[in-house]
């Protein structure tokens, strides 16, 4: 039996990032106000870093240039969300979908040995 999300809050993971503290997501934004303007660049770059982590977990990389290409695709992947999201609990859900999704590809994958794709398809991946 799949449990099912009633509030409209974001997802558990959100509490670790520090996103929404201080904030009540279920609140309309202000009248005339974007949910973005609520959202400070501190909040943007660790939600970019908790990214950051992930595709590190999952794709090792050995020299720095993988580390700047993983850290370009973080960056591009986040604004992106940021850009389409329609309210804070729908970016921090999206960005949480992608990377539960990252997590369970690299379980799933055969001997659960690590997949890493070129950076072309890594891209590709993350709709970059």
């Amino acid at each position: 039996p799949t449990s099912q999300h009633t509030t409209h809050e974001p997802p558990a993971m959100d509490a670790n990032w520090g996103v929404g503290v201080g904030v009540d997501l279920n609140a309309p934004p202000p009248t005339g106000e974007d949910w973005r303007a609520q959202l400070l660049p501190e909040a943007r770059s660790r939600v970019v870093n908790k990214i950051m982590e992930c595709l590190k977990k999952h794709l090792p990389v050995s020299v720095p240039e993988g580390l700047n290409e993983l850290q370009i695709i973080a960056v591009r992947f986040e604004d992106k969300i940021y850009t389409a999201a329609t309210s804070q609990s729908d970016y921090l859900r999206k960005i949480s979908l992608k990377m539960l999704s990252m997590e369970t590809k690299t379980q799933q994958a055969p001997g659960n040995a690590q997949v890493i794709p070129n950076q072309m398809n890594l891209g590709q991946e993350w709709n970059v």
